[in-house]
């Protein structure tokens, strides 16, 4: 996926998301995923409105497959696209590769449902949220891991 089509968040691997193998661990992908599409979202425009409530939604699918490992300092993008938008679910694939290399990591599909905030039941996705979800954020870039800002990830010893 090129980098004009979709969101970017770039991610530092830190220290204690590495395991006895010295990769990251496999849990932790679903944690960098949350991290993205909360930028994502609030790239949208929308983060005050989940943040206040008026609009919520939950994670009721997520599937992950992985092709390499990161390891500790490495520098991961994490692209956020939409695959599909229904009546009151939607579906975001997130691609997730090193850099500088742009080495396949993992690739991710996640299903959020639109819920009440206090009642939890489901809801039509509101068409302001349907109209930023079609635009995607395309292009945008969240740099998290200070990579724009020259910090380079360290060669191990």
């Amino acid at each position: 996926m090129s980098e004009t089509s979709t969101f970017r968040c770039l991610l530092r691997v830190r220290y204690a998301e590495v395991d006895a193998q010295n990769v990251v661990f496999n849990a932790r992908y679903a944690d960098y995923v949350d991290v993205a599409v909360t930028e994502f979202v609030r790239a949208l425009g929308f983060a005050e409105d989940f943040v206040e409530g008026r609009l919520d939604y939950q994670l009721v699918k997520q599937s992950i497959t992985w092709q390499a490992p990161a390891a500790f300092d490495a520098v991961l993008a994490l692209g956020v696209s939409v695959d599909h938008v229904g009546t009151t679910s939607f579906r975001l694939r997130t691609d997730i590769t090193r850099l500088p290399d742009g080495q396949a990591l993992a690739e991710v599909e996640t299903v959020y449902v639109i819920v009440d905030h206090h009642t939890l039941s489901k809801q039509a996705i509101p068409p302001a949220f349907r109209s930023a979800l079609d635009q995607a954020a395309r292009g945008l870039e969240v740099d998290l891991a200070g990579w724009r800002q020259g910090v380079q990830p360290q060669p191990p010893d």
